[in-house]
C-alpha cells in the first residue's frame, strides 16, 4: 500500500505547522518518517542540514519527538523517567536539564509521583517533557491533545505555542481551533497527497472546516 505519493514540504526555521488529514490520511507516517521511525521507499529527507541517511544521530539529535500514543515507563517515578531520558540524550548535567523542563512543562507538582499514578493531562505533559529535555531544534508531536479534556487541551496547547516561539514545530491534529489559534502554516493531506498549504494570513476556522 503506498502511503505517501509524491510529496514534498519545506518548513522555514520557527514556522509552527500544523498537519491536517482524516483518519488514513498519511499524517502519522510522515511524521515516523520525518523523525527517522521508517524509512521512504524513495526520496529524501533534511533537518536542520543533516540527511538521515548519511548522518542518523546527528539528524536524530536535532528532533524532539511525540508520538500519538505516548509511549512512557508506568511504573518509573516523573523525575527517574526524565533523568534517564536525559542520559540517553548525553546531556551532562541531567539535574538541571530535568529541574528546567519539569518547570518548564507545569509538571512540578506531580514530580515526585509514579507515572501510573497520573492523569492524563499530566502524563502528556511528561511526554513533551521528554520531547524537549534535550532543546531540539525540531520539535514533531503527532495529536498531542487528543483525549484531553477542555481545559488541558488548552494548557497542552500553551506549552506548544511557548516552544514554538523560538522552535520549528510539526504537529498533527484534529482540531481546527488548534491550527488558527498558533500556527503560521496549515498543510491539509489527503490519500497521501498535500491538496492545500495555507499561510498565517489564510488561515481561518471557515476555510479550514470548507476544505477538511
Amino acid at each position: 500500500v503506498t502511503i505517501l505519493k509524491g510529496l514534498n514540504l519545506d518548513i522555514e526555521a520557527g514556522e509552527m505547522v500544523a498537519i491536517i488529514g482524516q483518519s488514513g490520511s498519511g499524517k502519522s507516517t510522515l511524521m515516523k518518517i520525518i523523525t527517522g521511525y521508517v524509512n521512504p521507499d524513495i526520496g529524501q529527507v533534511e533537518v536542520c542540514g543533516e540527511k538521515i541517511a548519511s548522518n542518523a544521530i546527528d539528524y536524530k539529535k536535532n528532533i524532539g519527538y511525540l508520538p500519538e500514543h505516548n509511549p512512557l515507563y508506568l511504573d518509573m517515578y516523573v523525575k527517574e523517567y526524565l533523568t534517564h531520558i536525559a542520559e540517553l540524550y548525553g546531556i551532562k548535567d541531567t539535574q538541571r536539564a530535568v529541574a528546567e523542563v519539569v518547570e518548564k512543562t507545569g509538571l512540578t507538582p506531580e514530580k515526585h509521583k509514579i507515572i501510573r499514578q497520573l492523569s492524563k493531562g499530566y502524563r502528556q505533559r511528561v511526554g513533551l517533557a521528554q520531547a524537549i529535555i534535550h532543546n531540539p531544534k525540531v520539535l514533531i508531536l503527532d495529536e498531542p491533545t487528543t483525549g484531553l479534556d477542555p481545559n488541558q487541551i488548552i494548557e497542552i496547547r500553551q506549552l506548544i505555542a511557548d516552544f514554538g516561539k523560538r522552535h520549528t514545530v510539526l504537529f498533527s491534529t484534529h482540531i481546527l481551533q488548534e491550527v488558527e489559534a498558533i500556527c503560521q502554516k496549515a498543510v491539509l493531506i489527503d490519500k497521501g497527497n498535500i491538496i492545500l498549504e495555507l499561510n498565517e494570513d489564510e488561515i481561518s476556522i471557515e476555510r479550514l472546516e470548507r476544505e477538511f
